[in-house]
């Protein structure tokens, strides 16, 4: 319980900008509720009173009431707009609100939170469960408030009308709590198990869509459509147990709302006959009923949105709750100048599910301007040596050194802003290409994005394209063929102009033709700057200063190409091998 309240109060804490919204909203539907419970008023002194006036009083009694009531149905079409516009304006803000925490959370957290993360699961966070929040936010509280007013206001107005018909008709409330609250625990899980099933698949349709061209390469379409079947049906069934209980709740208050209705007719009727209750009294008590049930399926609703809502905030709260297992010293510092030495000390490495460890005792130092090679068999921990270098994972053991600052004391957006990566799998945003090579350097001027372009070897292919720098690459860049796609890459990093780099296999997935103008571009980049360079074609290494061949056991052999050819040892291997 300790825990809900505390889960609440974060939740209340989203109103606070918007309180001016929020009391003027629970105003006008206080007032609204408070109309509703006066015409039945105004209608029983009419047909209690004024209908035994004399003709002319009477109508002109009927004219100005007729007035008051159409004056009383204008404020409270205002009062139902009023609610309706400016209270989702304000559940739409909140909402804005925390998508903004959450996606400003999801790129604080690193690589080892989304290494266990489906993007589907963390898509439904930011959009249905968002969605039925900020529903909670608006409605739940009028409708509380609305239901509260009218339930009681009508027990007070119907308690000096006729307390005995007042009773009977309200009898009713335990019995509907009772209901209420039994079935509201069955749709709790019920909700929560929903979710679940529509993150599911929310995820399997982000893979599949993402991974099209493969699907249609190997004609498995069919096979696609087989697994969305799965989790649709899993949905479908999560649903239906969902359903029967929601089911069971609405017929049971229907049949109620009809009990109720039935209950004041027969014992109105009966007390009518042995002259206890006036006709115009037991028509209030009818008129009333209404405003007795609606307040019932006002909560029929508010239970329903409590329980999607409140599972949402939940979730919500699981992922603000995940504190980035990286983050920066209380007293990191900034890096002005940098060189670019590296140094590592005893640097091992393993993942958080596992002890098995990836890199065991590695111990090196870089010069500055040095051109690194890094060559082995896969799964060695050669990417992940390098990913340790901006912080993209943290050392287990050892530590990290630029220009004799441990990483660890530098604030990691300036260490980043430090570093350039190429990888081999280019993510290109969907957008233009001046777009994306701006992106390595978003406030930088078109005359340098064009000046980046022409050092990667990339500016002729782009003013062939009929909108040149301006041309639209389409999700991931698919328009662009590899080569092209790697040179806007190489472009970013030229603008974004760092003294380290890393390259990451940048030209293992292009053909040779492609590879010859990429290798020329990169070795462009390279220029004076620190650079490491993972490779699998070893072509591409021959000029490296220093070639580095890790193994399970760590760095086995170093040296440059030839030293290590007359060696005779796992590079030279490599090296036949590759030839």
């Amino acid at each position: 319980m300790t825990k809900m309240k505390e889960k609440l109060k974060q939740l209340f804490a989203y109103y606070d900008p918007y309180k001016y919204l929020f009391y003027s909203d629970m105003f006008f539907a206080i007032l609204g509720a408070a109309v509703t419970l006066v015409i039945p008023l105004i209608i029983r002194y009419i047909t209690n009173k004024v209908v035994y006036f004399t003709p002319e009083e009477a109508r002109r009694e009927v004219f100005l009431l007729g007035m008051l009531l159409l004056g009383l149905i204008v404020l409270e079409i205002f009062c139902n707009f009023y609610i309706a516009y400016f209270g989702h304006i304000m559940g739409a803000k909140m909402e804005a609100d925390m998508r903004q925490d959450i996606f400003g959370h999801y790129q604080k957290l690193t690589f080892a939170f989304y290494d266990n993360q489906k993007v589907g699961h963390l898509l439904s966070r930011i959009t249905s469960d968002l969605f039925d929040i900020s529903e909670l936010l608006h409605h739940g509280p009028e409708d509380l408030v609305i239901s509260v007013i009218k339930i009681i206001g009508s027990l007070v107005i119907l308690m000096t009308v006729n307390i005995k018909l007042a009773l009977i008709m309200f009898a009713f409330i335990p019995v509907m709590v009772i209901f209420a609250f039994y079935y509201n625990g069955k749709m709790k899980t019920a909700f929560v198990h929903n979710r679940e099933k529509i993150a599911d698949i929310n995820s399997q349709i982000e893979d599949s869509l993402a991974g099209i061209r493969v699907v249609k390469s190997f004609a498995n379409e069919n096979e696609e459509m087989k697994k969305f079947k799965a989790g649709n049906d899993n949905f479908v069934n999560a649903k239906k147990f969902s359903y029967k209980y929601m089911g069971i709740y609405n017929s049971g208050l229907g049949a109620m709302t009809t009990l109720v209705t039935v209950a004041v007719i027969v014992s109105g009727v009966g007390m009518m006959l042995d002259g206890n209750v006036e006709p115009a009294d037991l028509i209030t008590f009818l008129l009333y009923i209404s405003n007795f049930t609606d307040p019932v399926k006002k909560l029929v609703s508010f239970t329903e949105q409590f329980q999607n809502g409140y599972s949402g905030f939940v979730r919500f709260l699981e992922i603000l709750s995940i504190a980035p297992d990286i983050t920066d010293k209380p007293d990191a510092v900034c890096l002005d100048k940098v060189e670019g030495n590296i140094e590592f000390k005893n640097v091992s490495f393993h993942y958080e599910d596992t002890a098995e460890k990836v890199l065991s005792s590695i111990n090196l130092k870089v010069r500055a301007g040095e051109y690194i090679a890094l060559v082995g068999p896969s799964g060695v921990g050669k990417t992940t040596l390098c990913s340790l270098i901006p912080r993209f994972y943290e050392a287990s053991e050892g530590s990290i050194c630029i220009d004799g600052t441990d990483i660890r004391d530098i604030k990691i957006e300036s260490l980043r802003n430090h570093i350039g990566i190429v990888q081999q799998d280019v993510y290109l945003f969907a957008g233009t290409i001046m777009d994306n090579i701006r992106y390595g350097k978003p406030d930088a001027s078109d005359e340098e994005v064009v000046r980046a372009a022409k050092r990667a070897n990339a500016h002729e292919f782009i003013v062939n394209f009929p909108d040149g720098y301006d041309t639209d690459i389409g999700q991931r860049g698919v328009k662009l063929s590899g080569g092209q796609k790697q040179r806007l890459s190489i472009a970013r990093v030229f603008l974004k102009n760092p003294p380290i780099l890393i390259f990451d296999e940048a030209t293992s997935a292009l053909d040779n033709e492609s590879e010859q103008v990429v290798q020329k571009s990169l070795e462009g980049l390279s220029k004076d700057r620190t650079t490491f360079v993972i490779a699998h074609r070893l072509t591409t290494i021959r000029n490296a200063e220093k070639i580095l061949v890790l193994t399970e056991d760590g760095i086995a052999e170093q040296g440059t190409h030839e030293e290590l050819l007359d060696k005779r040892g796992i590079y030279e291997s490599l090296y036949h091998m590759h030839f």
